[in-house]
């Protein structure tokens, strides 16, 4: 009995008659990041810039207009309050206060006590400067290793084009999650840094699987225009393609819809990530090898095919 076939063995659509226009929107696209990222900045998370992170339970739906009058009454300098899924559950933060450790515990005592005995704690966190420029540098560290490994990967595989492909589209696909998260004002926290390292790795995963059809291709098809090889070749790996993204896209909506709050970010960092890393497999990596001088090997004399030395 043979399965459903979502994606026809004879699809043939031409991706490449678009990729001047796509890689032109890309660009724009990033550029917008960038100067974002370098206007707005990033909202950083406390695990980045230091300070107290309190979770609470009040008895009721929370008042939070009339809780953070409380809370800038007490002078801890600059407050934030987010409501945390349910109405009852607020998310408090507070900036590092001067003092060391005994002074952060002092804010957290009269935040106690402005708030009352009726309010319920479920967390609370402390992270000081140090920690938090040292957890900066180490996660700037995993992402640039992280990158460098995959480029080393792909040239011990492929040829230092593919390596150079697939590092390019890397760049768009984090780039673009950081740039999203500026946009939109979003926390960015040590859990995002951790969805853009499993976005490239879902992202590279995806552009090996064309780079490997396209390599195969090469061999097998000596003279076909290089743009009609990568065009068969997209064609040949759409089901994957097409499958994998989807299963994926479904569940990350399912865990962005239910996952609450706590998981918010991450699983919406995990959307936009995937949805992107399968366009640049197809739009970004694949359409920049048509500028890198991919080598080829030759027919023989007698139209015979040799293989790629």
């Amino acid at each position: 009995m043979r399965g459903i076939q979502f994606i026809p063995a004879n699809t043939r659509i031409p991706f490449m008659r678009w990729h001047k226009l796509l890689l032109a929107v890309s660009t724009s696209f990033l550029l917008l990041s960038v100067v974002v990222i370098a206007i707005d900045g990033l909202n950083f998370g406390i695990d980045f810039r230091g300070g107290i992170l309190v979770e609470v339970k009040t008895p009721q739906a929370a008042d939070l207009t009339a809780m953070r009058q409380t809370l800038s009454e007490l002078g801890l300098g600059e407050v934030g309050l987010q409501e945390f899924g349910a109405p009852e559950n607020v998310l408090i933060r507070l900036q590092e206060q001067d003092g060391g450790e005994a002074a952060q515990q002092a804010a957290i005592s009269r935040v106690k006590e402005a708030l009352g005995p009726t309010v319920e704690y479920r967390r609370i966190e402390l992270v000081g400067p140090q920690v938090s420029s040292e957890l900066l540098r180490d996660a700037v560290y995993a992402m640039v290793g992280a990158l460098l490994s995959i480029m080393g990967y792909l040239w011990f595989r492929f040829e230092w084009q593919f390596a150079v492909a697939g590092v390019i589209s890397l760049l768009h696909d984090v780039l673009a999650i950081v740039g999203v998260f500026a946009l939109l004002g979003y926390e960015f926290n040590l859990t995002i840094v951790a969805a853009v390292m499993t976005i490239a790795g879902y992202s590279i995963n995806d552009s090996v699987v064309v780079f490997d059809r396209i390599r195969e291709n090469m061999r097998k098809y000596k003279t076909m225009p290089f743009v009609e090889l990568i065009d068969l070749s997209i064609n040949q790996t759409l089901s994957r393609t097409f499958l994998t993204g989807i299963t994926t896209i479904m569940v990350l909506i399912v865990l962005y819809v239910l996952g609450g709050e706590v998981l918010r970010g991450f699983s919406f960092a995990m959307l936009f990530g995937v949805i992107v890393g399968t366009y640049s497999s197809v739009f970004v990596a694949v359409p920049v090898l048509l500028y890198m001088n991919v080598r080829r090997a030759p027919a023989t004399s007698d139209g015979a095919l040799t293989d790629q030395p």
